[in-house]
């Protein structure tokens, strides 16, 4: 695609293959910005390699299983660049900058100063932040949780870069202090996921592992865009296709994973320029009508099993599975009008999907944030259940389901005890190997944690890595929740929009990176992550820390809690010096992390074992239960349309490269919204024209973004689409899902007008 030369904002159609040449030179380009010319491609050949090297800080697909060498891709490589980057941020930059100035700068800006260097503390009386050592950072935010009322009057944060022996004893510190106030980014991504399942399969997570992707005759991708979101899974997609296996996308927009790709590794396809095609069936939902599909495709099953038995796996269902009739009956009596209609894919379309389901022998449905961040995600996640029970799609190679995790560890962090709430079993376990009296009560999620410092319940924010200010819902009202905080800390590696939203006293503590070396008393130390489909695996640091003040996030968290807690047995140091201590301790109270030391220095790591793969359902009837749940109303009223936020290309969570989205054809702009052509026209609007965006809240309210620039697009009529986080603004802290409490950042009711002049 060509670069406006002028720096103005361009649209042109994306039609090449994902991933390929483009990836390559964008690659290129990167680096040599970021001035890693040399440093950059070293790591990469470091990245994702068996317990030698570092795992990427990226997102959370599978190392691959054959031990690949170049098991990398470009959004990887980018977020690796950007940590490793020689600039610096320490007193000098804060001492030129008050924080009020630093407010007007962009999200790109702040970050791109580059990596922070030592603790800082930030002073009211000049508005900047001021250094502070270790000892005295440490002893204030002990101090804070000291002298709190109530436990509860603290809230312990997580994005999903932290490794799991970090998040381990982050959980400890909440708890022994007394509190399962534990949000974490799940709260806002794939919560629903993870109730959906324990409640369909007694598990939170996917069952299938990548030897299922290699072996499937089937992929059903809801609500993904792979190229951007989970680029290594575009090489799952292209050897499913090159072997016959069929791939359906399930999204309001084509992406680009969704059409071709070339896989840079693939050296005779970069040399040929030869692309394969990702997909046999492209279906275009408006905004919130997957499970309205899927509900269609499982009644297209039921209608054929009248005259061909073998349709569905009665035998599968009979033996493993609980409330079948119902779900038939619900099937039965939703009329295809109402599924057209709800969907907004024809009853055709619906069958061509059915039938290639039918056919095969192993489906897998694969599924992220398109589904989940709605007021009906559990429902709809249930409803894909639904659909691999209906022909014994579960505990047998190459079947089942998948969800695409984010951030790296996100799964991990989870599985490690970062739980708002958490089951008995674990804290009854955590209490006898560790020593304390964990709470029982439930803790605050994200929604519920903004609440809180809003009306000063809570008075202590620790956020451990993320941008938290920018990536919640209801920007203005989060702004303003963090700001009624008496402490806010952040343990980041960059500066970002929460050191700058922060409460009356705020600490900014810096921390190593995934690529860099842990130093310890005992040696180098490796830490371990938690892939989307349960591989366990260690990843080490190879580069000189930015700064040799930095410390590692166990170090920072056991620092915090010596000082927060004067009289714990809690061998803090111990754990700090020799993290096999830590994973000891893990291993005696996680379910599956049993010989935890010994497994995760295998080729590859371990897997934690799944139940439910082995068909051991850990529900109220012992079985696989089937949802019969209601469809979701799809009207929202007259001039009205539903809006997704998603992220661009060049852009990871909320850190964003550039203000260029390849795959969409987007170049120097971040400012806009993606419209139906004939939505458009029905406003007279143009490619380019300016609007203002206004959301509808539940209660009526009413949040406004002025002068975004619309472009034509191929997304259902009724539907729009633009970035977060900037328009993470238009979500209402209460527009939250019902059943998992995730903010509705896919499905907000918003109208669209042309801005005045």
């Amino acid at each position: 695609m060509a670069t406006d030369s002028t720096g103005e904002p361009s649209f042109h159609p994306y039609t090449h293959p994902a991933a390929g040449w483009g990836a390559a030179k964008s690659v290129t380009a990167f680096l040599a910005r970021e001035g890693e010319g040399i440093a950059g491609p070293r790591a990469v050949m470091k990245m994702n390699h068996e317990n030698t090297g570092f795992d990427c800080p990226g997102c959370a697909w599978p190392d691959d299983m054959k031990g690949l060498h170049l098991d990398i891709c470009e959004n990887g490589i980018k977020h690796v660049a950007w940590e490793m980057t020689h600039k610096r941020v320490g007193r000098e930059f804060f001492a030129a900058h008050t924080v009020t100035e630093l407010s007007n700068w962009s999200e790109f800006e702040l970050e791109n100063q580059g990596r922070l260097t030592e603790p800082m503390s930030y002073d009211p009386g000049t508005d900047r932040y001021l250094p502070i050592s270790w000892a005295d950072a440490f002893e204030l935010a002990g101090r804070s949780l000291r002298e709190l009322d109530d436990p509860n009057q603290a809230a312990f944060y997580t994005s999903g870069r932290l490794g799991n022996e970090a998040t381990f004893l982050y959980q400890l510190l909440a708890r022994e202090l007394g509190t399962n106030n534990l949000p974490d980014c799940s709260n806002m991504c794939h919560e629903a996921s993870g109730r959906a399942l324990q409640a369909a399969l007694g598990t939170g997570k996917g069952t299938v592992d990548l030897e299922d992707w290699e072996a499937t005759d089937a992929l059903f991708i809801l609500g993904v865009n792979a190229a951007s979101n989970a680029p290594r899974m575009l090489t799952s997609l292209v050897e499913a296709h090159k072997r016959g296996a069929q791939i359906v996308h399930i999204n309001p927009l084509v992406e680009a994973a969704a059409r071709k790709a070339i896989i840079p590794h693939d050296f005779l396809q970069m040399a040929t320029f030869r692309a394969t095609p990702t997909s046999t069936l492209n279906l275009q939902p408006r905004i919130g009508g997957d499970m309205a599909l899927l509900r269609g495709i499982a009644k297209a099953v039921l209608e054929q099993s009248k005259s061909d038995p073998k349709a569905i796996d009665a035998e599968f269902i009979d033996r493993y599975t609980f409330g079948f009739d119902d779900y038939r009956a619900v099937c039965e009596a939703t009329s295809w009008a109402e599924i057209e209609s709800r969907s907004g894919v024809g009853a055709a379309d619906i069958r061509k999907a059915a039938d290639i389901y039918r056919v095969a022998d192993r489906s897998i449905v694969s599924w992220c944030l398109g589904v989940t961040q709605h007021e009906h995600g559990v429902d709809t996640v249930r409803e894909i259940v639904n659909l691999l029970l209906l022909r014994g799609n579960l505990g047998r190679e190459g079947a089942g389901p998948s969800p695409v995790r984010g951030h790296s560890n996100v799964q991990g962090n989870r599985t490690c005890g970062i739980d708002h709430r958490p089951a008995a079993a674990f804290l009854d376990r955590l209490a006898e190997v560790c020593g304390i009296y964990p709470p029982r009560e439930h803790g605050l999620d994200t929604v519920a944690t903004i609440e809180a410092m809003a009306a000063g319940r809570v008075r202590v924010f620790v956020g451990m890595g993320g941008n938290f200010a920018i990536a919640a819902p209801d920007t203005a009202y989060t702004f303003e929740a963090l700001r009624n905080c008496e402490l806010t800390i952040q343990v980041s590696t960059k500066l970002n929009r929460s050191h700058l939203v922060h409460g009356r006293r705020a600490l900014i503590l810096p921390c190593l990176g995934r690529t860099e070396k842990d130093e310890q008393r005992s040696g180098v130390q490796s830490t371990s992550v938690e892939d989307s489909m349960s591989m366990v695996h260690l990843s080490v640091g190879m580069r000189r820390p930015a700064s040799p003040h930095l410390l590692s996030e166990p170090a920072i968290i056991a620092g915090i809690a010596q000082a927060a807690l004067p009289g714990s047995r809690t061998p803090w140091q111990d754990y700090v010096a020799d993290y096999d201590r830590i994973r000891d301790t893990m291993a005696a109270v996680l379910d599956g992390f049993e010989d935890f030391n010994r497994r995760v220095r295998l080729p590859l790591g371990f897997r934690i074992r799944q139940p439910a793969r082995e068909l051991v359902f850990r529900t109220p009837s012992g079985r696989a239960e089937f949802s019969a749940a209601a469809l979701p109303v799809a009207d929202r009223g007259p001039g009205t349309l539903t809006l997704a936020t998603m992220r661009s290309h060049d852009q990871w969570n909320t850190t964003i490269y550039s203000d260029n989205d390849r795959y969409r054809g987007i170049e120097n702009l971040r400012t806009l919204v993606f419209m139906n052509a004939e939505d458009m026209a029905d406003r007279r609007l143009r490619e380019f024209d300016e609007v203002d965006i206004t959301s509808i809240a539940r209660d009526g309210s009413t949040r406004t973004l002025q002068r975004y620039k619309v472009i034509p697009y191929d997304i259902p009529r009724g539907c729009a689409a633009g970035y977060m986080p900037e328009m993470n603004v238009l979500c209402a802290l209460g527009d939250f899902s019902t059943q998992s409490n995730q903010p509705i950042m896919k499905n907000l009711t918003v109208r669209i007008e042309r801005s005045e002049p």
